[in-house]
């Protein structure tokens, strides 16, 4: 897929102010820190279209981008933020399940995951839970260029390796790197393949 346009639409707190239209949306979401906003404007070749900062967990809401006037990318809050008070990661949340599971225009989740860190718990909670929910999702590991190419391949294994220690098969894998753009190609051929697919919402 080549990506020709890529522009921002709205940005809510509440499932039921998202865009009306019947499009295919592809959510991306991650521990703070993941590297999620480098990520999204390294797949709409966009530096700027999503905000980045040295600060983790600033997204704070489910933002809505239309990519080629034909599907939406949806940054969704990152989770986790240890610094935030108790009550503020329950409402984002909040935030996060209401979306994952009553947008019915949501065709699949990529779930972001640090390639250079072990498995770990919060993550692999958030899994089980997309597990048990039925969620369709894929498994990106990000920030790879920071290890070589043997211990890229290494650790990712490794992960998936874990993984399959409670599941009994994976879900599609993407292996990442918004500064090298590896991994873009895969990913954007992959969300063209399941734009083919019909998509039937609930009036």
């Amino acid at each position: 897929m080549i990506v020709n346009t890529a522009r921002f639409v709205v940005s809510n707190s509440d499932v039921k102010k998202c865009p009306q239209e019947i499009r295919h949306e592809f959510a991306f979401i991650g521990r703070s820190n993941v590297g999620k906003s480098s990520l999204i404007n390294m797949l709409t070749g966009n530096k700027g279209l999503a905000q980045t900062s040295s600060t983790p967990g600033k997204t704070l809401l489910i933002n809505h981008f239309l990519i080629n006037d034909q599907w939406f990318l949806v940054d969704l809050p990152g989770y986790g933020y240890a610094q935030r008070s108790r009550k503020g990661r329950q409402e984002i949340l909040h935030i996060i399940q209401d979306y994952i599971l009553n947008r019915m225009q949501m065709t699949c989740l990529f779930l972001l995951i640090d390639g250079r860190h072990k498995p770990q718990k919060i993550d692999l909670e958030f899994m089980t839970w997309l597990g048990e929910n039925s969620i369709p999702f894929c498994i990106v590991f990000t920030k790879l260029d920071k290890l070589s190419s043997s211990a890229a391949k290494v650790a990712t294994a490794n992960y998936c390796t874990q993984l399959l220690d409670m599941w009994e098969e994976l879900p599609p894998v993407f292996r990442t790197s918004s500064v090298d753009k590896r991994g873009r190609e895969q990913l954007l051929d992959y969300i063209e393949e399941l734009c083919k697919l019909p998509l039937i919402c609930d009036e």
